[in-house]
């Protein structure tokens, strides 16, 4: 009787990480420091490779054509789940074609005020808002973006008739902010940090589960009294769905163990990511979670499908 074939061990070659974004932001330098560890543990290079566009889609959508041997990984964020709720049809299915494997980290998004703003919290922001309906502006980055979708989130779940003003990314929202063309802003805290630290601006709020790792003081929105503000970013680390489930169990194993390793996390506090592993199952029901949710944001405020 023949011998069988005995599976090659994996990995059995070098790994990619393909990343929806260009190189230098908060997710190519998650993926990147993440990599560099699982290499170093995998006896195999992992490389990093940007492949930004059309909200995540052609990286996406390049993964989902991949080997599905676990040799090839997607950079999935809560950006992943807006893309399912924001498009009209997409070249994959966002839940059935990929097995997420771990999550990664969480970065907070914030709402933000300049420094000699009148409002002092967001009971007092939101107070405000509905003693002068329409009169609040609120600043956040181009339509459709996790930040733009948390500023119509703030909107319905804090009860307030604001305008929402979306501005051509990051530094362009920094501009009106700092100069009060926006009464407030909602993006993520990176980017606003040294604003915050130089004190030309001022958080009244972060709107994740717990505070932020390097802004203790700034209360949660939950904490605020605006419950069912939560809006956390996140990254996360998935595969084609027929990957086998030896090599998901092998790559989530790692990936916890990279995200457990003081120098990694410290890089990665350094960039305010909150590193936190998940299982696979955790991490599918986290994405289902985030395409529901957005969706209905999408739905309420009216955002056209693309």
């Amino acid at each position: 009787m023949p011998a069988h074939a005995q599976p090659a061990a994996f990995p059995s070659k070098g790994l990619r990480v393909v990343v929806p974004f260009g190189p230098g932001g908060v997710g190519d330098l998650t993926a990147r420091i993440v990599a560099e560890k699982l290499g170093s543990q995998l006896g195999q290079a992992v490389v990093v490779e940007n492949r930004p566009g059309a909200g995540g889609v052609v990286a996406a959508d390049s993964v989902v054509r991949s080997e599905p041997d676990g040799h090839t990984m997607f950079l999935m964020s809560n950006g992943t789940a807006v893309t399912a709720g924001l498009f009209k049809s997409l070249p994959f299915d966002t839940v059935r074609d990929f097995t997420p494997v771990s999550t990664l980290g969480y970065f907070d998004i914030a709402v933000i005020v300049p420094a000699n703003s009148p409002h002092k919290s967001l009971q007092e922001l939101i107070a405000f808002a509905k003693a002068n309906p329409g009169k609040l502006n609120v600043g956040s980055i181009n339509i459709g973006s996790t930040q733009n979708l948390a500023a119509e989130l703030f909107k319905s779940t804090a009860g307030i008739d604001a305008q929402v003003v979306p501005f051509n990314g990051t530094p362009a929202l920094v501009g009106a902010i700092r100069g009060q063309q926006v009464d407030v802003a909602v993006e993520i805290l990176s980017p606003m940090l040294t604003h915050i630290k130089a004190g030309a601006l001022r958080a009244l709020a972060v709107t994740g589960e717990k505070r932020s790792i390097v802004l203790p003081e700034v209360p949660t929105a939950v904490e605020s009294g605006v419950k069912e503000f939560v809006a956390s970013s996140w990254n996360a680390l998935a595969v084609p769905s027929k990957t086998p489930r030896a090599a998901v169990d092998r790559l989530q194993r790692e990936i916890a163990a990279a995200l457990a390793d003081a120098g990694v996390r410290e890089k990665l506090r350094n960039l305010n990511i909150d590193a936190r592993s998940s299982t696979p199952e955790q991490t599918a029901a986290l994405l289902a979670f985030d395409i529901k949710r957005w969706s209905d944001v999408i739905e309420r405020a009216g955002i056209p499908k693309q």
